[in-house]
């Protein structure tokens, strides 16, 4: 097996609770359980030697390896193909249709030979607590368990298993048209075994899943001219959101990293307000209402619980369930992908100033009626204060929506969005009629709008610019147009648009900023951060330069991995860096696709 695939070469499973990263190869190499956020079981892709993985394959190492998903599904299909046969592993994981927070969780591994021969082999190294603890084994003619603190993982198989140390190993011969496989099922210790798998019960689970996820992606009302790409990002963003919250986490993994070899390595298996939030919109207009509602449930509950407390309102982000506690550690015992060191585990920038949020979190509020009509008395009362907080503390120095660790600055993004926040607040309680202090709204919102066109406006540069007294860009200004704040063709926004196409586009891909002029308090360099590019593209299509903007988004295709995914980042020869798949880049993907659509009809109808 590969010491360390390219990121790009993997596809995602997952349950709704939980996701697991399978290589091209067949491996297993990413999967924490029960949940999102928990200790991981396999991570080989963070320390090759000690992270633990789960290998089905064929033998022969020669063989060429496809990937790509059952369409409109997330049942991943791994193919290889040698001059002796061809065979697939079919990789996914039953959802619970209850939505209920379970300890139980179930990766099914499904093995057919499509033609000739082929000898299958299975090796399964699980390395709990992200292989801080040890596991005892425990083998029989049931299958294997291992029991880990906590913890137990039962892999049972239609073939024979045999143990390795405290491992297991197994080998398969399947002719064409034969099948088998492997399940493996994590629980609390001491949970009962599941039933051995049989041939038709695997087949069975297949159709299953599949009719699960085709009902699903059938509520799309997407009719644009990508919908493959528009639907598999859907999908993406639905396998990262944790269905008994309805929280979306920003990736499914952690630890893998903006440079090779550089320490600019987080843990994104957080939710995130500002990414969380920003998805509402994306989700309703591909039609998945539910999804929105959920999040803004989760949103409004995050509100209510900081009634009465000293502090901020909100953090930037949270677990999946709400807990607001990620203290940020080290794995010191983890080498890091291709050694890029540290691995780090939780988020120290959930403590950070990031005023930004508010603005998002009040855009989703005001994403329609549908919308709007979750906000309970209550939650309103919570909100309106949230507001009033925000009115006596917009113009505080924060850390920045990229989470700079550089010190505080008075970022013109943080501004903007706390217009946004008092413009949507307004409209929402003359719209909803809830009491609200709407003039001292008012002239909050007037005060920041005039303080970003004064301040956050270089004219040396003639463009909006990172933050106040400085010239540098930076590519989240590039919502300014989307959230209202500017009118997409306004000369002064025109005009910032060309200075970014300057400094911070290269070959159609943005980045964030220039760390160089902007140092933010960390060693090495980065990526075009693929988020940006697509806000790019929905911005040039918003200020009528429909062929740039399309020619970019089709050449941001091209960067999409084997099964449509995108990590978080493009390196300077177009791998993928990063956590992955990010959902940021797949929601901005999402309303990069609508907004040119809608400017293209636009366009073909004069």
């Amino acid at each position: 097996m590969d010491r360390y695939p390219p990121i790009a070469e993997h596809g995602l499973v997952g349950d709704l609770q939980t996701a697991a990263l399978v290589s091209s190869k067949g491996v297993v190499d990413w999967f924490a359980a029960p949940r999102f956020d928990s200790p991981s079981i396999f991570a080989a892709l963070l320390d090759h030697d000690r992270g633990g993985y789960f290998l089905l394959a064929p033998e022969n190492p020669d063989a060429v390896c496809k990937q790509l998903y059952y369409p409109g599904t997330a049942i991943l299909v791994t193919r290889f193909m040698s001059p002796d046969g061809v065979g697939e592993v079919i990789d996914f994981m039953p959802p619970d249709p209850t939505r209920t927070a379970t300890d139980r969780h179930t990766l099914v591994r499904a093995v057919r030979a499509v033609r000739g021969t082929v000898d299958f082999t299975l090796e399964c190294r699980p390395r709990f607590d992200y292989a801080r603890a040890g596991h005892q084994l425990e083998l029989d003619d049931n299958g294997a368990v291992f029991r880990a603190p906590g913890i137990d993982a039962h892999l049972q198989a239609t073939f024979p298993l045999e143990r390795d140390g405290d491992d297991v190993g197994g080998r398969v011969t399947l002719s064409a048209g034969e099948s088998g496989g492997a399940v493996f099922t994590v629980c609390a210790s001491g949970g009962e075994a599941p039933v051995s798998p049989t041939v038709d019960g695997l087949t069975g689970q297949v159709e299953e899943v599949n009719r699960f996820w085709e009902q699903w992606l059938h509520q799309s009302h997407y009719r644009g001219r990508w919908p493959e790409l528009v639907h598999r990002s859907a999908i993406t963003l639905k396998l990262l959101t944790y269905a008994p919250t309805g929280a979306l986490i920003a990736a499914a993994t952690m630890g893998l990293p903006e440079q090779v070899g550089g320490e600019r390595n987080w843990d994104y298996r957080f939710t995130w307000v500002r990414d969380g939030s920003l998805s509402v919109r994306a989700m309703l207009d591909l039609g998945f209402v539910e999804e929105a509602i959920a999040f803004v449930h989760w949103l409004v509950e995050r509100l209510r619980e900081r009634e009465g407390k000293d502090g901020e309102p909100l953090q930037t982000m949270y677990r999946v369930d709400g807990d607001p506690d990620l203290p940020e550690e080290t794995l010191d015992h983890f080498e890091g992908y291709r050694g890029s060191a540290p691995v780090r585990i939780g988020n120290g920038a959930a403590d950070q100033l990031q005023l930004d949020i508010y603005g998002e979190a009040v855009y989703a509020l005001a994403q329609g009626d549908e919308i709007a009509q979750q906000a309970s008395f209550r939650g309103w009362q919570s909100l309106a204060r949230t507001m009033d907080w925000l009115a006596d503390n917009w113009d505080r120095p924060d850390e920045g929506i990229w989470e700079t660790r550089g010190g505080r600055q008075d970022f013109t993004y943080s501004k903007m969005m706390s217009w946004v926040a008092f413009d949507h607040g307004m409209r929402l309680a003359e719209v909803m009629r809830k009491p609200a202090d709407l003039e001292r709204w008012r002239k909050a919102r007037d005060t920041v709008f005039d303080a970003v066109m004064q301040r956050g406006w270089s004219e040396k540069e003639r463009a909006f610019i990172q933050h106040y007294d400085s010239d540098v860009l930076d590519a989240s200004l590039l919502l300014m147009p989307r959230v209202g704040f500017i009118a997409a063709r306004d000369p002064a926004w025109l005009s910032t648009l060309d200075a970014m196409d300057r400094k911070l586009v290269s070959d159609s891909l943005v980045y964030r900023y220039d760390p160089a002029a902007s140092p933010d308090g960390l060693r090495g360099s980065e990526g075009t951060f693929s988020l940006c590019t697509f806000l790019y593209v929905d911005a040039l299509a918003r200020a009528g330069r429909l062929p740039q903007a399309r020619y970019t988004f089709e050449k941001m295709q091209t960067y999409a991995n084997h099964v449509g995914l995108f990590a978080e980042e493009i390196g300077p020869s177009g791998e993928q860096l990063g956590n992955f798949p990010q959902a940021f880049t797949h929601l901005s993907l999402i309303m990069a696709a609508i907004t040119l659509d809608e400017a293209l009809d636009r366009e073909q109808r004069r």
